[in-house]
């Protein structure tokens, strides 16, 4: 099972927007997805049409079976989605008060990553999408993980907050036995503004061997899709957002790729 987080400690980046692209694609390939929520906000939940608010379970579960010493299967926890092959780990507002419930009690660090072996013969990948702060909750993702994904928005104030994310990667390398490969997805490209391409450029000079080489163009169809609720790819297989998501993809999986140009 191969287990991927997306993370940046800025909000707005286009990290819920890739997992559920990137899960609903692995989905429409035939692999079993699960796609996790983990931030408070609960955006990933709230797009497949489950409400933050209201659930009873949920990703949160995990972390107060471990504060309580009890057990809980994380396979109990999951909720289907319309998508055949992908299901969802909520998130519920409750995820907003672990640092202060768990902060600082003993092995709460490793909670997502102990209930990846009683996923593991559920599914072929999970996806984690992370709340945009260092806390408990993106300290577990970052730990439970075998590739983390950057995405950027190519704006200024976006790559600012880039450098916080390398700092706390940094950091997580030096508690982790192994290496984590980390990948930078530059998002919302449009390349009509001066802003976004010169924003493209400072990253592919300042961390060349860490961008992917693509960029996630400006799509609307993202937002009908949202809307929708299903994945881009299931809602306009043909949208470019999708052509580059599936460009991404292939390069994750190591198939051979023609890099699409982000339009």
């Amino acid at each position: 099972m191969k287990v991927w987080t997306l993370a940046n400690q800025k909000g707005g980046v286009g990290k819920t927007t890739s997992a559920v692209s990137l899960g609903g694609l692995l989905a429409c390939w035939g692999f079993r997805t699960l796609v996790m929520d983990i931030d408070p906000h609960g955006s990933l939940t709230s797009y497949f049409r489950y409400d933050p608010e209201t659930l009873e379970s949920g990703a949160f579960s995990l972390f107060e079976a471990a504060m309580k010493k009890q057990s809980v299967d994380p396979y109990a926890l999951v909720r289907a989605t319309d998508t055949e092959g992908l299901d969802l780990l909520p998130a519920s507002v409750a995820l907003a008060t672990l640092d202060r419930q768990a902060g600082r009690q003993e092995g709460m660090g490793l909670v997502l990553k102990n209930a990846m072996s009683a996923l593991a013969p559920h599914y072929d990948h999970v996806i984690i999408d992370c709340p945009p702060m260092l806390g408990v909750l993106l300290i577990n993702a970052l730990a439970a993980c075998e590739r983390l994904l950057i995405p950027v928005q190519t704006e200024y104030l976006a790559l600012k907050g880039l450098e916080r994310m390398l700092h706390t990667l940094q950091m997580v390398l030096r508690a982790r036995t192994e290496f984590l490969p980390h990948l930078i997805v530059p998002t919302m490209f449009d390349r009509r503004t001066r802003a976004s391409i010169d924003s493209l450029k400072i990253l592919r000079s300042d961390h060349a061997a860490a961008v992917w080489r693509g960029a996630i163009p400006i799509d609307t169809k993202f937002r009908d899709a949202s809307r929708a609720g299903i994945p881009p790819s299931l809602f306009d297989p043909h949208a470019r957002g999708v052509a580059a998501y599936t460009t991404l993809l292939e390069q994750l999986q190591g198939r051979p790729a023609i890099m699409q140009a982000a339009g």
